[in-house]
């Protein structure tokens, strides 16, 4: 059974379906969509925008799965709540710099009693064979510190404020999309197009050597409740933060 759609998302796609038509093209420029994208969000809160990017990759394939992190010029416009396993200086070092939660054997009592309140965590190296067996509750909420993407480290002041600022993660899925925020809908056009550049460079700065052919298949943009936008990839490709 199809899913019924509201009066305000369709109207929303009927705005997108003619910035297509007059565009003449699959796609819109990335600056143009991003417009379309805050054009057709008509929710009370400040939507999230997000950018699902679908890459030539086969994610199957171990050498072929992309991961990594980013730090968006202008930030998410989301409050990250930052937790850190750590002790002696290095607490008082991630404290310093802004974490929510800091602390150790009783951070890892709380979680494996339940609490996940956090959006992001943090660990020294020392703590890991502590923080390991919690990978089974923070793993599947993508919340497990790892070394691939810099959450595992003594720098942890550095860490702290990246994620602070707007680090984010992105990893393909079992389809080869990658799925991101890029900002909100209150964002100015111009720099929710620099935050989607920076996440393009990122993507290809990431490209597995066993991918072939074209890299960017597709990129839709969105709003949290919004239909997607989607954009012209060559276009897409050029974008950059330089």
């Amino acid at each position: 059974m199809a899913k019924k759609r509201g009066k305000r998302y369709l109207e929303a796609a009927e705005k997108i379906a003619q910035a297509l038509a007059s565009n003449g093209e699959s796609g819109l420029e990335p600056m143009k969509a991003v417009e379309v994208v805050r054009d057709t969000s008509t929710r009370k809160f400040d939507e999230s925008v997000e950018a699902h990017i679908r890459l030539g990759v086969d994610p199957r394939h171990a050498d072929q799965q992309v991961r990594g992190t980013v730090v968006l010029p202008n930030g998410t416009g989301k409050n990250v709540r930052v937790l850190v396993f750590a002790g002696g200086e290095k607490s008082k070092e991630a404290q310093d710099a802004g974490a929510d939660f800091v602390g150790g054997d009783d951070l890892v009592k709380k979680i494996n009693e339940g609490w996940t309140d956090f959006d992001a965590a943090i660990a020294t190296p020392d703590m890991m064979a502590k923080v390991g067996p919690l990978g089974k509750i923070l793993g599947p909420r993508g919340l497990m510190p790892n070394p691939k993407t810099g959450t595992v480290t003594f720098d942890v002041g550095r860490a702290v404020k990246e994620v602070k600022s707007g680090r984010i993660e992105f990893r393909t899925d079992k389809f080869g999309i990658v799925h991101a925020v890029i900002g909100k809908v209150s964002f100015p056009e111009e720099k929710l197009k620099e935050n989607l550049a920076a996440l393009v460079e990122a993507l290809v700065r990431n490209k597995p050597s066993a991918s072939k052919g074209q890299y960017i298949r597709t990129l839709h943009l969105s709003s949290t409740m919004g239909p997607s936008v989607p954009v012209d990839v060559k276009e897409a490709a050029k974008l950059t933060t330089a």
